[in-house]
């Protein structure tokens, strides 16, 4: 699944392309931020891109948790670590992702790929399903001219590694938006299923910048094109 979307360098280190981010963005993880479009003036690899390669490298840890703290842009030379702690960092030591893991590991296996399946596409519903109503509850939006919505955290915590076909359901009470002026903290929580057991939760945090008063026709014109950027979208795969 993920060979496509990343290449190599002479040293070996991983390499996303602009064409790699956008790519896994939409087609994968269903994710339409402009942040991930080829001719984005301000471009960055997807957080779900990195989260996906980082368990096809190391595996899954029973409590896992990424804290992003540093842009990924095209054309970086990144190490992934094999084992965690550790980080995603460049050949000079600079650490784009900081990874803490412990208990139970699972290498990679069908199992952990069907998460990074589930983790991806349940990401890429945040936008409009669960941002939008949760930014009306807060009286508060992000700007229509220039929507910046980042990648802060995550984790989860399971109570098993072996997985079969797990899938992630929206924790909606504890799903919460907190504001301070222009900038906010979304954190989308879920719980993690497979079969007919829960066997894991988890939290996705978002920070939001730029932020203004909500306006529902402002922001029915935003989910509006971002539903048109979908439908015209064409598959680089197809």
């Amino acid at each position: 699944m993920l060979d496509q979307f990343y290449g190599r360098d002479s040293a070996g280190n991983v390499v996303f392309s602009r064409a790699h981010g956008s790519q896994f963005a939409k087609e994968v993880a269903n994710d339409f931020n402009p942040l991930h479009d080829v001719d984005a003036k301000r471009f960055a690899v997807p957080g779900d891109l990195l989260f996906a390669v980082l368990l096809q490298s190391m595996g899954l840890y029973q409590n896992l948790g990424l804290k992003f703290t540093a842009m990924v842009t095209e054309d970086v030379a990144l190490n992934f670590p094999t084992s965690a702690p550790g980080a995603i960092a460049d050949p000079a030591g600079k650490a784009y992702v900081e990874i803490t893991g412990d208990g139970e590991r699972q290498a990679f296996d069908a199992g952990v790929e069907q998460l990074i399946r589930a983790y991806v596409a349940y990401s890429g519903t945040a936008f409009p399903h669960v941002l939008v109503p949760l930014m009306k509850q807060a009286n508060a939006m992000i700007n229509p001219a220039r929507p910046m919505v980042m990648y802060a955290s995550m984790q989860i915590s399971l109570q098993r590694v072996a997985l079969v076909a797990p899938r992630l359901e929206t924790n909606t009470e504890n799903t919460t938006i907190t504001t301070n002026g222009k900038r906010g903290e979304v954190m989308l929580a879920f719980d993690i299923v497979d079969g007919d057991s829960v066997v894991g939760s988890g939290e996705k945090h978002m920070l939001l910048s730029g932020l203004r008063d909500f306006d529902d026709a402002e922001m029915d014109a935003v989910v509006a094109s971002y539903a048109d950027w979908k439908a015209n979208y064409h598959p680089v795969s197809a």
